[in-house]
């Protein structure tokens, strides 16, 4: 309970400082229309690669920078965020192919469009804005952001509590504190160090780099917590630990999967309340009151989850937490694969009968969901073959 009191309390210092207001969603549309018609004159000159950075410009310094992505993906719709973003990804692909001057201008004017649609949805959505306009996106950030860290935390805890080892439990405490204080610094250094044209896309490919190495780290995991799930393979482990507890080694890999949800979410965490004070120049209490009731909301669920995975018997709970470890994974590499295509080390190829649903890292693309029936696929067919090497050994 301590460790946890620690953790919000440096939640709540890395809100400490609030941003001067920016300009509303409307003049920020008119910002992207600007610089993307920009883009289109300096295609005419024949330079498509200054006029592709230049659309990057619009998205980075202005669309996601200036807290409109976010805010949007909150108050809208996440399938309005793809959308829009698979726009501009469509605009800098026919200018670095050099495609007719009359096709860049059609997908130029296409995006446009879509950006002041994105503003009026938004606009409907807030209302005259302020009051509970500004308290929902805070509350709902924080519960989805906050959700998927503890759903990996608790399995870990849960774990360390079964097997014995609450010793280790420090470890992974301080892993979580730690993991915000970085995960503030990282932002910071992004949001506020970083000024040139390829900040945005260096804090995309961080992040997607972050998240597709918790994948290896969750199905590693998730391997070991599986193959505990055998009583007799579970009696030998324990018999292991006799005389000698866990080693240093896992413990540290434990706590290095606790460092890596709490990190990325908390990441996004800061940078989406930073632009949410920056597009408040009123209402900024009810904003703060957003976060407060998340934080209970997280913290009533943390330690609800906790209990009932603990009521779990021994064979179920190592299944489970196995089974949910890897489900992680496949949402963590979807979401992984999405922030490189947004960074740009990715293409994009559209998957019009995927949904878009963010929590699950589901993605109407190719690329984010070919990967996850992947890991899908390969998960069923390690499962079925555990059952059936289980079934030899009877």
């Amino acid at each position: 309970m301590k460790k946890f009191l620690l953790l919000m309390i440096a939640g709540l210092l890395i809100f400490s400082a609030q941003a001067e207001a920016s300009p509303k969603w409307n003049e920020l549309a008119a910002q992207i229309e600007s610089t993307v018609r920009e883009a289109v004159e300096i295609y005419k000159t024949g330079d498509g690669r200054a006029a592709k950075e230049k659309i990057n410009d619009a998205y980075y310094g202005i669309y996601e920078k200036e807290g409109l992505e976010s805010t949007l993906r909150v108050s809208v719709s996440s399938k309005s965020v793809g959308l829009t973003e698979y726009q501009f990804y469509k605009v800098k692909k026919a200018m670095l192919a050099g495609d007719p001057l009359e096709k860049v201008q059609q997908e130029a004017d296409t995006l446009i469009q879509m950006v002041y649609e994105n503003v009026d949805a938004l606009q409907n959505a807030h209302g005259v804005g302020g009051g509970w306009a500004s308290f929902l996106p805070a509350f709902l950030i924080l519960i989805r952001e906050g959700l998927e860290a503890i759903l990996v935390l608790v399995a870990i805890i849960a774990y360390l509590k079964k097997s014995g080892n609450e010793k280790h439990l420090d470890t992974v405490y301080n892993a979580m504190i730690a993991a915000i204080i970085v995960s503030f610094a990282t932002a910071y250094l992004f949001a506020t160090m970083i000024e040139s044209t390829t900040a945005g896309a260096g804090r995309e490919i961080l992040e997607g780099a972050t998240a597709l190495f918790a994948v290896v780290v969750l199905i590693g995991t998730s391997a070991w917590l599986g193959g505990k799930a055998d009583a007799k393979v579970w009696k030998k482990y324990i018999q292991g630990m006799v005389d000698k507890s866990m080693t240093s080694g896992k413990a540290k890999a434990l706590a290095l999967a606790a460092f890596l949800a709490v990190y990325r979410e908390g990441a996004e965490v800061i940078l989406f309340y930073q632009a949410l004070f920056n597009n408040s120049s009123s209402d900024v209490e009810m904003i703060w009151a957003g976060f407060v009731a998340g934080c209970v909301v997280v913290a009533i669920l943390f330690f609800a989850l906790q209990k009932g995975v603990l009521r779990i018997p021994l064979k179920p709970f190592f299944l489970f937490t196995s089974v949910l470890m890897y489900l992680l994974a496949i949402t963590f590499a979807g979401g992984g694969i999405r922030e490189l295509q947004e960074g740009g080390v990715f293409g994009q190829t559209p998957l019009e009968f995927v949904p878009t649903i963010d929590v699950l890292g589901i993605y109407p693309t190719v690329e984010t969901f070919g990967v996850q029936v992947a890991l899908l696929a390969l998960g069923v067919g390690a499962f079925l073959y555990r059952k059936r090497q289980a079934a030899a050994d009877e």
